[in-house]
C-alpha cells in the first residue's frame, strides 16, 4: 500500500510541474492556462526570438561568413566550419530545424553585432509585452548566460511570429539542404498532426523539456506553450484537438461596418483600420461588450469579456467638413 501512495505521490509531482498556455492567437486571449507566469528557463525556443530579430533586421539573401563565435556552443548543432558563406535564409533553416547553436551565434554575431543582437532581443520581448522575460543568449543554452521567460510571455512571442510570413515558410519546413548539409526539422508535430504550422523545441537538463507550437483549422489559429512537460507532442497534439472543438471564431470589430458619429458642431465620425476578430463558445457571445471611449489625447473602443478586457482598438477621426472636402476635391479632379 505505501508503495502504490509513493508512485501516486510521484505521478501527481510530475503532471503539476509543467508551465502551460493555450492561447487565440488572433485575439491573444489566454483559453486555458496553468501556471503560466512562472519564470523559467526556456532552452532552444529562444531561437524564436533570435530568428524574429534576424528576418527584421535584415534580407534572407544576406550572405554571412562562419566566424570563430561557433566555437563557443556545444550541443544541438548544424556543424558549419569556421569561413564558409551561407544566406540568412540558410542559416535560419539550420536555427529553427536542426536547433542549430553555432547558427545562432554566427546570426548574432555576424548581422548586427552579438551585443546589439541580445539587446535587440530584449527590446523586442518588452514591446510585445513579455516583461517577464529576458535573454543573455541567442541559443538557449544556460551554463554561462540564461534565457528566461514564462509560457505567457513565449505565447505573445509565437502569436507575434506567426505573421512573419517568411517565419512561417521556415518552421513549417520538414527538410532543408544546403551544399554537403541536410537538416531536419526536430518539431515532430509537423509530421503528427496535420494542421501545425510553426513550432520551436528545446531542452537542456536545467530546463526540461520546452515546445512552442501553433496550429491552423477551420479558420482558427491557436498557439500552445508547455515548459517543462515530457509528453509534449502528445499534449499540444490532445489540446489543439479539445479548443478547436471548444470555440468558434467571431468578428467582434469590422472596419468596414463599424461606424460611430458624435454629435456636435463638428459631427465627427470615427472608424477603425482593423477588423478585429477572436474565438468564443456559442455561451460566451453574449457576455461580450464594446465601448467606445473618446477623449482629446486618444480614442478607441475597447472589447470586453465578462467585463475583462480583452483588446483596444484605436479609432479614427473624420469630420463632415472633412468629408465634404474630400468628396468636392474628388470630384474636381475627375471633372
Amino acid at each position: 500500500m505505501k508503495k502504490i501512495l509513493i508512485i501516486v505521490f510521484l505521478f501527481l509531482f510530475v503532471k503539476v510541474k509543467a508551465s502551460i498556455v493555450v492561447m487565440d492567437a488572433e485575439s491573444g486571449r489566454v483559453l486555458y492556462a496553468k501556471d503560466m507566469n512562472e519564470q523559467k528557463l526556456i532552452a532552444s525556443t529562444s531561437k524564436i526570438m533570435t530568428s524574429i530579430i534576424a528576418l527584421e533586421n535584415s534580407s534572407l539573401d544576406k550572405e554571412l561568413t562562419v566566424g570563430s563565435e561557433i566555437n563557443s556552443v556545444y550541443g544541438s548543432m548544424t556543424y558549419i566550419k569556421e569561413n564558409e558563406k551561407f544566406t540568412l535564409n540558410d542559416l535560419l533553416h539550420g536555427l529553427m530545424l536542426q536547433s542549430g547553436n553555432d547558427a545562432a551565434m554566427v546570426i548574432a554575431t555576424q548581422l548586427i553585432g552579438y551585443d546589439n543582437f541580445i539587446a535587440q532581443m530584449n527590446i523586442k520581448a518588452y514591446k510585445l509585452g513579455m516583461y517577464n522575460t529576458y535573454f543573455e543568449n541567442p541559443h538557449g543554452l544556460n551554463e554561462t548566460t540564461k534565457n528566461y521567460s514564462t509560457a505567457y510571455d513565449m505565447a505573445l512571442l509565437m502569436k507575434y511570429a506567426i505573421k512573419n510570413q517568411d517565419f512561417l515558410n521556415i518552421t513549417s519546413t520538414k527538410k532543408y539542404k544546403v551544399g554537403s548539409y541536410i537538416w531536419y526539422t526536430k518539431n515532430d508535430l509537423l509530421n503528427d498532426y496535420k494542421y501545425t504550422i510553426s513550432g520551436k523545441i528545446g531542452y537542456t537538463k536545467a530546463s526540461g523539456p520546452v515546445f512552442v507550437s501553433a496550429a491552423s483549422k477551420d479558420n482558427k489559429t491557436l498557439v500552445i506553450v508547455s515548459i517543462d512537460e515530457d509528453d509534449k507532442f502528445n499534449l499540444h497534439k490532445n489540446l489543439y484537438e479539445k479548443y478547436f472543438k471548444l470555440y468558434d471564431k467571431y468578428t467582434i470589430l469590422d472596419k468596414n461596418t463599424f461606424s460611430f458619429k458624435v454629435k456636435n458642431d463638428k459631427n465627427d465620425h470615427y472608424y477603425l483600420l482593423n477588423d478585429f476578430d477572436m474565438l468564443l463558445t456559442k455561451d460566451e457571445i453574449d457576455n461580450v461588450k464594446i465601448n467606445v471611449n473618446l477623449n482629446d489625447n486618444f480614442n478607441y473602443v475597447e472589447v470586453l469579456l465578462n467585463d475583462k478586457l480583452i483588446h483596444k482598438e484605436k479609432l479614427y477621426k473624420v469630420t463632415y467638413k472633412s468629408r465634404i472636402n474630400k468628396v468636392k476635391n474628388l470630384l474636381l479632379f475627375w471633372k
